[in-house]
This record gives structure tokens, sequence and C-alpha cells, in this order.
């Protein structure tokens, strides 16, 4: 029965020195308003800082919001980061300003859905939701 199942818990960060954070917030409530217990961590978060809450709030999925441009610095810094605290499993999305170009390379990397800024929220709900649902959490 699903009335045993607890909702979907994310964690949305921004990473980096990046302080605009009005799409994360937006992303935050969107979610919430799907269901899901979101967690923020606010701005200026290091890649120390984002794999350390994911593992302690014991995330399905990270959303990692990223305007600055430092994305292929930043993004495989927390990817190994939550393979070392056994957090591999999680569900990692970003969104933000990513060139086309760099789409491919944060996919191997293991970032399951890159979104820019022309992504609705419900297509990134929807996205999360069938992603979560398909491995059985």
């Amino acid at each position: 029965m699903t009335q045993n199942k607890r909702p979907t818990r994310v964690l949305v960060a921004k990473p980096g020195l990046d302080g605009h954070d009005r799409g994360a917030k937006i992303i935050a409530r969107a979610l919430r308003d799907a269901g899901m217990e979101v967690i923020y961590t606010g701005i200026r978060q290091t890649p120390q800082m984002i794999a350390q809450a994911a593992s302690q709030e014991d995330v399905d999925v990270l959303g990692l919001s990223i305007l600055s441009g430092a994305h292929m610095e930043i993004l495989p810094e927390i990817m190994d980061l939550l393979e070392q605290a056994g957090m591999g499993g999680v569900m990692v999305v970003v969104g933000g300003i990513i060139p086309e170009n760099d789409r491919q390379a944060l996919m191997d990397l293991g970032i399951k859905g890159v979104f820019g800024p022309g992504a609705s929220t419900g297509e990134i709900v929807k996205f999360i939701e069938s992603g979560v649902g398909s491995d059985g959490k």
C-alpha cells in the first residue's frame, strides 16, 4: 500500500558563489506543492556542504541550481562526494544556464536531468516523480 510510503525527499541547493536564488525557490515550492518533502540549503553552498546535507537528510533527489558558469568544475566534485558518502544512488538533477555542449558530459557524470531556463515546473516535477518511482523508492 502506498499509505506507508514516505514522501520523496528533495534537497535543493545553490552551489558556488551564485547569489541568484529565485529559480531555486520557485522549484522548491513546486516540488513541495506536488507533495514532496523539500529542504532548501540557501545560497553559496560548497560541494562538501551539499553532499553532507544530502547524506544527513537522507534525500532521494538532489536538485542543483547553478547560474554562475562553474558547473563543469563544481558538479563533478559534488558527484564524487556523493559517491564517497554512499549516496551514489541519489537522483541528481541540475537547472540553470547550462550550455548545450556541456549537457552530455553532465549526464555522463550520472546527472539524470539537465533543465534550462525554459523548463516548466510541471516538467521538472513529472521528471522527478517518474525517476524516483522507477527506482522503487
